[in-house]
């Protein structure tokens, strides 16, 4: 006659099926929150990616200041011509069918007003993108025989800058580098947080992934 097992439900081994769910449900969870915390510490870190290019200025032969302004580039080109480290500014970004020589842009009376002599400001009416704006600057490089340019823009236009910069350059002993404004907006780390750096971050990223496909 069988012997009926006498030992409590609670001692019994638990069904395999349910430590198998109980399993496959922690490894789900574990997995998920990797996930998450990778996309989170990626997403924060997107402020450095953008920014890391940016250094301090060196002796050169021009500066160049980018379009796009909204004055921070100018006032940072003017500072640094009146710090001695070149003796040409050269402003691009400059729309050709607005522009006239005798009545000088907004851009152009702001960098005077800062103490930088017309005499010594290019303008470059030709370049429409950041693109146009390391070609044609390299084209007016050489044939003024200057070797040496610092680049002026604002935080997270740096990546864009030293790969564009980079391939425009490329071949030639022609050198740059790239110096950033300060404005109050930025935080490499907290970008997120304000909403001008927050769309220029994410614009950047767009731009990048464009400018990688289409001119790398």
């Amino acid at each position: 006659m069988a012997v009926a097992d006498s030992t409590p439900v609670a001692l019994r081994d638990p069904n395999p099926s349910m430590l198998s769910m109980k399993r496959f449900f922690k490894l789900t969870l574990i997995f998920f929150l990797s996930v998450g915390a990778v996309a989170a510490l990626f997403f924060l870190s997107l402020g450095i990616l953008v920014s890391q290019h940016a250094a301090n200025p060196e002796k050169s032969d021009i500066i160049v200041v980018l379009g796009g302004d909204n004055g921070l580039r100018v006032r940072k080109g003017a500072e640094l011509y009146n710090a001695g480290y070149a003796a040409h500014i050269l402003l691009t970004g400059i729309d050709e069918r607005f522009y006239r020589p005798g009545h000088p842009n907004w851009r152009e009376r702001r960098i005077r007003a800062l103490g930088v002599p017309k005499k010594a400001i290019k303008i470059d009416t030709k370049s429409a993108t950041t693109w146009d704006e390391a070609i044609n600057t390299s084209i007016t490089m050489e044939r003024n025989g200057w070797k040496s340019a610092i680049v002026v823009s604002d935080p997270p236009h740096m990546l864009r800058l030293h790969q564009t910069w980079s391939r425009a350059f490329k071949g030639s002993s022609k050198k740059f580098i790239l110096v950033s404004t300060n404005p109050s907006w930025w935080h490499r780390v907290l970008w997120w947080k304000e909403k001008e750096s927050c769309q220029f971050v994410i614009s950047e990223i767009k731009k990048n992934i464009f400018y990688a496909a289409v001119h790398y």
